[in-house]
């Protein structure tokens, strides 16, 4: 059947009221959008929405791959930094998004983790028995939605980079140079022309995070920012709290501890400081216990028992 016997060939069943959209209905019409473009052309399909909501998705989806690295018992340390220019750090001492050529794409597999959509280690079970996130997919929707994203992975034994402009590589894997530990860095600039706002709020993350921690026994999770509260939208800050603010029931570590080798380029809070970075540090090696105790102290309830009964 052609194209034009295709758009004369539908019968009239109009709903009553109804506007016809008069414009042809044929094969030409139909649109297959390849790679990252289907992701920056309906966003709000893998995001939700281009609104605030969408705009934190994007750093839950960077942070949910370093926690299924703590699920799979390799990473106990991540950091989020709100950068001071715009950008999120995120921060992991997992093992490293793997870097080595991919045996069927014939690119650096790095570049397929945040190229390619469903593409990552969470489907065949081997590389995770537990996982969240958008599988295989919210590294690279998180690339796609940004105007800039860098990946900074230490594994093998060496350092590696790799930069993106709007999901597009600016040039091969590079081995930048030795390391000795592991882990992923990936900082990224959410695209202006696509969200409604590109302003994080901070206790929208501090809430998620605490959140993670509690459910996630023994890793800690840092967020830390770095922005100017003089710079940020009123109702996104409380400007009178400045300096750094260390939940009280959330470490016991102090915060000089908090940085690993990867995650030194954090700076260190002075006292003499002109605008110390506000700095909170979650980390509950008990767990949901911890989070029941955490409730009643909020909300000074009187308690049937001392102490939480734990069943395991």
């Amino acid at each position: 059947m052609s194209e034009r016997q295709e758009h004369q060939s539908g019968a009239d069943h109009r709903v009553p009221g109804a506007h016809r959209v008069e414009n042809a209905y044929g094969a030409s019409e139909i649109q297959v959008l390849e790679g990252l473009e289907a992701v920056r052309k309906r966003p709000g399909m893998y995001i939700g929405s281009t609104g605030p909501e969408g705009l934190h998705h994007l750093v839950y989806e960077i942070v949910d791959n370093s926690v299924d690295e703590s699920l799979a018992g390799y990473c106990d340390d991540i950091t989020v930094t709100l950068l001071d220019d715009g950008g999120v750090r995120v921060v992991d001492n997992g093992r490293g998004i793997p870097v080595s050529t991919h045996p069927v794409e014939g690119i650096s597999t790095l570049e397929v983790v945040l190229t390619k959509l469903h593409a990552g280690g969470k489907f065949g079970g081997g590389g995770y028995a537990v996982s969240g996130g958008l599988h295989g997919v919210g590294s690279s929707v998180v690339n796609a939605l940004s105007h800039r994203f860098i990946a900074e992975v230490r594994r093998d034994g060496s350092e590696w980079r790799m930069e993106f402009r709007d999901g597009v590589p600016q040039g091969p894997l590079e081995e930048v140079g030795a390391a000795e530990d592991t882990g992923t860095r990936i900082t990224f600039y959410p695209n202006a022309d696509i969200f409604e706002t590109v302003e994080f709020d901070y206790e929208t993350l501090r809430t998620r995070f605490q959140q993670m921690a509690f459910l996630n026994r023994g890793l800690r999770i840092t967020l830390v920012d770095e922005r100017d509260p003089a710079t940020l939208t009123p109702e996104l800050t409380s400007v009178s709290e400045v300096l750094k603010e260390v939940d009280a029931d959330a470490t016991d570590a102090p915060v000089d501890d908090v940085a690993a080798p990867i995650t030194a380029a954090i700076p260190v809070v002075t006292e003499t400081a002109e605008r110390a970075p506000r700095i909170q540090v979650f980390k509950y090696d008990r767990g949901l216990v911890d989070y029941v105790e955490h409730l009643v102290k909020r909300k000074k309830v009187d308690t049937v028992h001392d102490e939480v009964i734990e069943m395991t």
